[in-house]
Formats: C-alpha cells, structure tokens, sequence
C-alpha cells in the first residue's frame, strides 16, 4: 500500500498505476475509520483494478459553532485497516497541502441543500462540493463510492458530477448498521451508555413511517415524533422527502421515491439516518 500527503506524491503514484492500464475508485473519507467505511471498501474492490483512499477532515464543511478539533483523528489505525483491506493508495494531506491561504473562489448550492442537514447546517454542503470535487480532480476516478446514511450529500455530490462534467461514476452503499439497528457513524464513540441505547430509537421511527406509508399510502408523522419526543432525544428534523429536489412531501404518489430522513441529537452528538422507498 502507498502512503502520499502531497499532491505532487499523489499524481506520480496515480501516473503509475494508469499507466499500467488499471482504472481506479476512490473512497473518500475523513478517517476515524468504521466497519461502515470498510463495507464501501469492500464494495469497490470488486469492481476496480486499484482502491484509493483519502483521510481529510475537511475544515470548510464544519460551522463555526462546531468544533473542528474534537473530530476523531485515528491516523495509524485508519492506515492499518485500510492496508488490511488490500487498498493501493492512500491520500493524507494537511489542511495547507489542500488549500492555499487565500480562497477566491467559492461553491453556492440552489434547493438541494435547503432542507434536512442543509438547513440545519447552513454552509456544511458547500464545503463537502468544494473538498469532493477537488478530490474528483486529483484522482479522476473511474468510480467513487459513497454511504446512503448521508443521502442528502450523495444527491449533492450526483448533481455536482453532472453539472461539472465530472466523468466519474458515483455508486451509492447500503447503509451500514449495528445489530440493534443503529446507523455506523464515527461520532458514534461519542454516544454514553445512556445515549447509546436510546440512540437506535430514530432508525425504529423511520421504519414506523416507513410502514405506515405503505400501508396506507399517506404520511404520518405523529406517533414517530411522539415516540422520539418521549425519549431524551432531540429531534432536529424527521420528514418525508423527494429524491429529486429533496423537498418535504405531504402527499405521496404511486411510482415515485422518497426517502424518510431524520436528524437526532443525543446529548451532544447528532446522529442521522434515513430510508428510501419506491411506491
């Protein structure tokens, strides 16, 4: 496996597996590596000729009220799992490596991010395009992969392939879950005892929503929010959304799909998760 933390290190090891006529994917994380980034590992492997990943905690996607420098950092461990994986390629840079002192140029995203994490987040989705696409410039993979459990990104980043000319083609995982249901997550160390308990209660309201759609062809949130609002969890947002446009949905209609997102705090650590559905 090759270790590179500058960019002039990444395009020699890229041109040399290029040359050798490999195609490539790329999983981009920012480290403190779970069995849920692994899982998209594995996924890729069997589709490419080479794995790349990148460790970045990317500064321009945190909000001033979040604290960059409590985000995990497991640098040699990441290392270790991903060498275990049988990954080729791994892209560390500094926060300097990836961004010059002055930033001229900045990302805007219309309607996508308006609702869900974006509205809760405002400016979290421009950093993740701003971070994304330079990575899809670096790398120019042939595929990048990433988790369902943050849909509201995943449909960002699509848009962005799309409207950039990126040649990439992006795949989407499966979420990636504990026994009890809870959505794998890096900030999932953070959780107490207490909290980790309480913690899988938001997946178990979004298949309640989920099967009351249905069954009944119409939404419901009540009895979910009832159940959410009784724990010690706090709600930051649960509703029924276009895959689209990501708008609310107050009607669905037969043929169309949604995905149930909900946003939780507990105690200080946001958890999110979600389902799609089809009619």
């Amino acid at each position: 496996m090759v270790v590179v933390s500058t960019i002039e290190e990444l395009r020699a090891a890229l041109a040399k597996l290029k040359k050798a006529g490999k195609k490539g994917a790329l999983v981009p994380t920012m480290g403190a590596l779970h069995k849920g980034h692994l899982s998209l590992i594995s996924q890729v492997e069997e589709v490419d000729n080479y794995v790349a990943v990148s460790i970045f905690v990317n500064p321009t996607q945190f909000l001033p009220t979040e604290d960059l420098s409590k985000y995990p950092r497991t640098l040699q461990t990441d290392l270790d799992a991903c060498e275990d994986m049988g990954v080729d390629l791994v892209f560390t840079p500094s926060i300097e490596e990836m961004y010059t002192h002055n930033q001229h140029i900045q990302f805007g995203i219309s309607k996508l991010a308006d609702e869900m994490c974006g509205k809760s987040r405002p400016g979290h989705f421009e950093g993740v395009v701003q971070v994304v696409n330079k990575l899809f410039n670096l790398f120019q993979p042939d595929v990048a992969i990433f988790g369902q459990k943050d849909f509201q990104q995943f449909r960002i980043i699509n848009a962005m392939v799309h409207e950039f000319n990126h040649t990439v083609k992006l795949l989407m995982a499966p979420i990636s879950r504990e026994q009890d249901g809870l959505a794998r997550s890096s900030r999932n160390r953070y959780l107490s005892e207490r909290e980790r308990k309480e913690a899988p209660l938001l997946y178990q309201c979004i298949k309640q929503i989920k099967e009351y759609i249905y069954k009944t062809r119409s939404i419901d949130l009540s009895t979910a929010t009832s159940i959410l609002n009784a724990s010690e969890l706090k709600i930051d947002y649960l509703n029924v959304y276009g895959t689209k446009d990501l708008a609310p949905v107050d009607e669905p209609e037969l043929g169309n799909t949604y995905v149930i997102a909900g946003a939780v705090y507990a105690g200080r650590t946001r958890l999110i998760d979600n389902e799609i559905i089809k009619l």
